[in-house]
């Protein structure tokens, strides 16, 4: 078999607002399994600043793994325990190259664009101005679950424009879920917390920074509003961990992000170890093109779970790949009868 990866460099539409900083391009990988017969393909998507591989040997663990690819997967697999994306990447890789379409990883209603996704509305980060023009895009195109960014602007700012949601749509018609990625401090969490639930806000993600398990398991016990975990699962690579970690915090919610934890198999551990813990969870993409975004609607489809899931991030790009994929009233859609761009491959 031979294999080979290829960088493309994806340029948002409109620069992306977070917490850590404004993003303009994202960097990702594509690997290319071909037997001879058929070719198959991945995306590692690396997050620059977010992984826990953002590393300066990266190209050179994927040029290794192209050149001991006969090892197979589950040996790769090992080997890669610090390389979530790359992990990701070859899950895909060889499925695609196992599969009789090679976009088509796990054939099912979704596939067959009989059934799409719930997914959440994402709001940026930006000025009032700006979120308030995405939050009625988002409105107009019916998504009932948003997400907001936060954690960027001035909090007094981001709770006038909740509470502009609020003073036109109850929690039953329209669920908010809001994503800080760390911002909050030790000074002033549970103030913002508290505030935040004045508002009938679902869920808050990573309202501080990773690593401080002794605050996060306060926070989930004072119940003020309910915690996704985001950020605190990256790096935690063995069982052990996983399982501590969720111990300790009790969260409610848990993020999987396929790319930043170990692909499939890494999220279906944190799946696990969760449900057996009364944990809900929901997968979200990130900012992966539409290879990646692809693989991850399809896996979690599959997993048949009830909740708006964090998907349909491939639009914000000018120069994604051309798919099926399709966000409509708020859901994400497989549109069949659409072909794939297929000169990656």
């Amino acid at each position: 078999m031979k294999a080979s990866f290829k960088k493309h460099i994806l340029h948002f539409k409109r620069p992306g607002g977070t917490s850590r900083g404004v993003l303009r391009e994202k960097e990702t990988w594509f690997i290319i399994l071909n037997d001879g017969q058929k070719v198959g393909i991945g995306e590692c998507a690396m997050f620059k600043g977010l992984s826990v591989d953002d590393v300066p040997n990266y190209e050179e663990k994927l040029k290794w793994v192209c050149s001991e690819i006969d090892l197979g997967m589950e040996v790769l697999r090992r080997e890669l325990q610090e390389y979530p994306s790359i992990q990701f990447g070859l899950e895909q890789a060889f499925r695609s190259l196992r599969a009789e379409n090679p976009f088509c990883l796990f054939p099912s209603d979704f596939t067959d664009g009989n059934a799409p996704i719930p997914i959440n509305g994402l709001i940026w980060m930006g000025d009032r101005k700006f979120m308030e023009e995405q939050l009625k895009d988002r409105l107009a195109d019916g998504f009932t679950c948003l997400k907001l960014k936060i954690g960027a602007i001035d909090f007094e700012t981001e709770i006038e424009i909740l509470k502009g949601i609020r003073d036109l749509y109850s929690a039953e018609e329209v669920e908010i879920r809001v994503d800080a990625n760390g911002a909050f401090s030790k000074n002033n969490v549970f103030q913002k917390l508290e505030r935040l639930a004045e508002l009938d806000i679902h869920s808050i993600e990573q309202p501080i920074k990773p690593g401080q398990t002794e605050l996060m398991r306060d926070l989930c016990v004072e119940g003020i509003l309910d915690i996704a975990l985001d950020e605190e699962l990256i790096g935690i690579f063995t069982e052990t961990k996983k399982k501590e970690l969720l111990h300790i915090i009790k969260p409610d919610y848990i993020i999987l992000k396929p790319s930043l934890v170990g692909g499939f198999h890494g999220s279906m551990e944190w799946i696990t170890f969760a449900e057996e813990l009364g944990v809900k969870w929901w997968v979200t993409s990130a900012l992966e093109s539409n290879i990646g975004l692809n693989a991850i609607a399809q896996w979690t489809f599959s997993l048949h779970s009830p909740l708006p899931q964090g998907l349909g991030t491939g639009s914000l790009f000018t120069n994604n790949i051309d798919s099926p994929l399709e966000v409509s009233k708020g859901h994400l859609w497989y549109q069949n009868e659409k072909a794939w761009s297929t000169n990656l491959i």
